[in-house]
Order: structure tokens, then C-alpha cells, then sequence
């Protein structure tokens, strides 16, 4: 029987970094990938391969490829299989700009990988390797990683036959000659032209507004972490943790006042709000974000990006009672782990 628990994320990897993906890939598998492109990037790489040695070089199911050169830039897809590279796909589209954010997302379709960027889909890629054989994660190149997450298919989702509407057709690339990634340290295609494809759907659990039940509550030590990305428009989201119709904490980024207020509704009164930044606003319109919400014996303990933000302290005593996550507002969501 296919296991449905999620990996353990990567976090703040030092790259390159080679990761084990336990139990390879399924079809509705997604892995989550946050970070920031270099400045002075050239090109970096993220592979999905057939094991972690260094020799032989494994095959690579999907070589994604971003390369930044003087005059364009563009995106590169192949397969490496026994040493030798296949036709090469060029997409002369950037949406990974030197010196942003991103969040990239890889879902494993029936038949392609489906890739979207800050939550828009960018591109499929065709599988010539079976996604049995892949087990490993690799990144190099001019990048820095948040994190690296999994998110496993739902039996209902892994059982079904086809992908709902929503999700874009798949999209051919124009052939090209062979090779691959040359990149082994950090350091014109014919245009494609696509049709437009429809935004990227987060999976269905993680449409927002969001909701969840925290089983078992909270306790000291349990980690909330959610992946996202603000809407480059973005006024304001929250995240609320509730207990009944109290709301525990109830955690606000303000886009438009340039700072997180921290309350707690009890009583059907808000309490004393808190708004002190010490390292500056963490959430940036248009770019995406890894939080962690630590639950400590005294107190909230809130990190974005990897950086400590702030803390809150609990006004809420019985902590196994807060068994309700909502989140709702300008972002879209990645993959919330609780």
C-alpha cells in the first residue's frame, strides 16, 4: 500500500545539495522548492535523478535548468540517460529573475512534470524516464534555498485517472540539439510561443481561505510551517490559530502598513495589539515565503525565511485545545504542514 505521510522539508540547504526523496515519485507527488536566484547568477540547476552517486553520473529524469547569458534569457529541460543527453527544450521565457524570491513547484502528471513559478504554471516537460526509477533531488548553481518540501498524492487523488480540467494541457517544446547543464560550480533559442495556460492550482487542501484541524492541539515543541506566496497586489492575509470561537493568535501581515500585527480575540474582544518588527517586514509583495510558527511552553516563537521575527506570548493557557488553523487573504498557498 503507497504510503501518504509527507517527508520531512529540507531546510536552508547548503548547495549543491543532493536529497533523498523517500518513496521516489507518484503520480500527484508535488515537491516545493523556495529560494532566491543569486544576483550574479549564470544558471542553476534543479534535477530529478535516478540516484545520488557521482560515478557513473546517475540518469536525470528532469534536468530544469534556468541559464542567465548576456543577451537572453531562457530555460532548459532534458534527460540525462546512460551518460548522454537527450534533445534539449528551450522555453525563452524568464520567470526567475537574479536577485527574487520564488517558489517552484514540480507535480508529477501521468504523463509530464508539470512546473509552476510563484504559482503560475510555466511549463510541462514530457517524461522519457520512468518516475519509478527517480529517488533523488539534486540543486546546484547560482541559488540560495529555503526549503525543500514534499507533498504526497491523497489516495483519491493517486486512484484517479486524469487530472481535473483546470490543470494547463501539456505543451510541447521545439527540439534542440543535445546537452546539458555545464554549471559544475556557483557561479537565441527560436522563440516558443504558448497559448496562455490558467494559473497553477495549489492543490485542493491548500485553496485559500484555508482551514485545518490541528490534531491533538498544540503543545510545546509542534511546528506549524506554511509556504506561500504574496499577491503582488497584496493589502493583507492572516493566520489564525482558533480554540472554539476564540482566536489563540491571530498572526496579520499588513502589506499596506508594513508590519505583522499580533492580537488575540477572547471574549469577542480583541486584546492588546503588538506590532514591533525588530528585523523589518519579513513578507514582500511578489515573492514567496517559508514560516515557521513554534509553539513553545511560554510563548509563540515565529521565523520566516529561516530569520527569528518575532515572538507572542500565549493568552490562551490550554494549548491542546487550539485545534483550528485558518488562513485566508492575499496569498496563495504552497503547502502547509502541521
Amino acid at each position: 500500500m503507497m504510503a501518504f505521510c509527507n517527508q520531512q522539508p529540507f531546510y536552508n540547504p547548503s548547495i549543491p545539495f543532493t536529497g533523498f526523496i523517500q518513496g521516489g515519485l507518484q503520480v500527484g507527488k508535488m515537491i516545493t522548492i523556495t529560494g532566491r536566484v543569486l544576483p550574479g547568477s549564470e544558471r542553476f540547476v534543479v534535477n530529478l535523478q535516478c540516484g545520488a552517486h557521482q560515478s557513473p553520473r546517475p540518469d536525470i529524469a528532469l534536468h530544469f535548468n534556468p541559464r542567465y547569458e548576456v543577451f537572453q534569457e531562457y530555460v532548459v529541460c532534458n534527460t540525462l540517460q546512460n551518460q548522454s543527453w537527450g534533445s534539449e527544450e528551450r522555453k525563452c521565457e524568464m520567470p526567475l529573475q537574479r536577485g527574487s524570491s520564488f517558489t517552484l513547484m514540480i507535480l508529477v502528471n501521468h504523463n509530464a512534470y508539470k512546473v509552476a513559478v510563484n504559482g503560475n504554471h510555466f511549463l510541462d516537460f514530457n517524461h522519457r524516464l520512468s518516475i519509478s526509477s527517480v529517488n533523488t533531488i539534486a540543486v546546484e548553481g547560482g541559488v540560495e534555498v529555503t526549503s525543500i518540501t514534499f507533498q504526497n498524492p491523497t489516495p483519491q487523488f493517486a486512484a484517479a485517472q486524469a487530472f481535473p480540467p483546470q490543470f494547463a494541457a501539456a505543451q510541447a517544446f521545439p527540439a534542440r540539439g543535445r546537452g546539458g547543464s555545464r554549471n559544475r560550480n556557483r557561479a537565441k533559442a527560436k522563440q516558443l510561443i504558448l497559448q496562455p495556460a490558467p494559473a497553477y492550482p495549489a492543490p485542493q487542501s491548500y485553496t485559500v481561505p484555508y482551514k485545518s484541524f490541528i490534531n491533538g492541539g498544540l503543545y510545546p515543541s509542534r511546528t506549524i510551517t506554511i509556504q506561500g506566496y504574496v499577491l503582488p497586489t497584496a493589502t493583507r492575509f492572516h493566520v489564525n490559530f482558533k480554540y472554539n470561537s476564540l482566536i489563540a493568535f491571530h498572526l496579520n501581515p499588513r502589506l499596506d502598513e508594513n508590519t505583522v500585527v499580533r492580537n488575540s480575540l477572547l471574549g469577542e474582544k480583541w486584546g492588546q495589539e503588538e506590532r514591533m518588527l525588530s528585523a523589518g517586514m519579513p513578507f514582500i509583495r511578489g515573492q514567496a515565503f517559508m514560516m515557521a510558527i513554534v509553539c513553545e511552553s511560554h510563548r509563540y516563537s515565529v521565523s520566516v525565511n529561516g530569520k527569528h521575527c518575532f515572538d507572542f506570548s500565549h493568552r490562551v493557557s490550554q494549548l491542546q485545545q487550539i485545534d483550528v488553523l485558518e488562513i485566508a487573504g492575499d496569498v496563495t498557498l504552497a503547502a502547509v504542514q502541521v
